[in-house]
């Protein structure tokens, strides 16, 4: 299994060789933009540098807590922190959704999580979800799995994007048989 941080690290590397920029000249790219938003820094590194949408994000997300993601691509900062840092404030209500999530994944087998800003990255070989509040009140579920036809429930999202599809949840009751059999099936097509 791939370690996320070295892939991140690697990640942070091939952008520099592919923009021909360090990283200390791309975050003054973006400190001029003077954006504020990781979504606007985002989507400006995508029109101005011709990132994708990944490297772009990965991009918006040094620049804008560079020290912190250091420190996360060290090992320096603890799952348990990151998680206490996602669910904090008005969010804390929506852990035990996530706690709930993640006892029904861990009996999938074997998978590493990485810890960013919003959310928790859960991998195989790649990423097969993305678990993290979308608002005060609901809980975002992203999945990458191809094949399965979308529902009210089950969105479908841009290719392009992180992940193909989406679920929203706002109580424990909505981890059901449904959404289990869709993240098995994530889980599955990332082996």
């Amino acid at each position: 299994m791939a370690d996320i941080n070295q892939a991140t690290i690697n990640q942070l590397a091939n952008i520099e060789k592919r923009t021909g920029r360090s990283l200390d000249d791309l975050v003054k790219i973006v400190q001029a933009s003077g954006l504020p938003k990781h979504g606007q820094i985002r989507d400006m590194l995508k029109t101005e540098l011709g990132l994708g949408f990944g490297d772009a994000g990965v991009l918006a997300q040094y620049a804008l807590n560079r020290e912190g993601m250091l420190r996360q691509l060290s090992g320096e900062i603890p799952a348990d922190e990151a998680l206490a840092a996602i669910y904090s404030g008005a969010k804390e209500p929506l852990r035990p959704i996530h706690e709930k999530l993640m006892d029904a994944i861990q009996k999938f087998g074997e998978f590493e999580t990485a810890p960013k800003k919003t959310y928790i990255s859960l991998r195989r070989a790649r990423q097969f979800a993305m678990i993290g509040p979308a608002t005060n009140t609901q809980v975002e579920v992203g999945l990458n799995m191809k094949g399965i036809a979308p529902t009210d429930r089950l969105i479908e999202q841009k290719p392009g994007g992180m992940c193909q599809y989406k679920v929203r949840l706002s109580s424990t009751d909505e981890v059901n048989e449904e959404l289990i059999m869709w993240m098995k099936t994530a889980y599955d097509s990332a082996g």
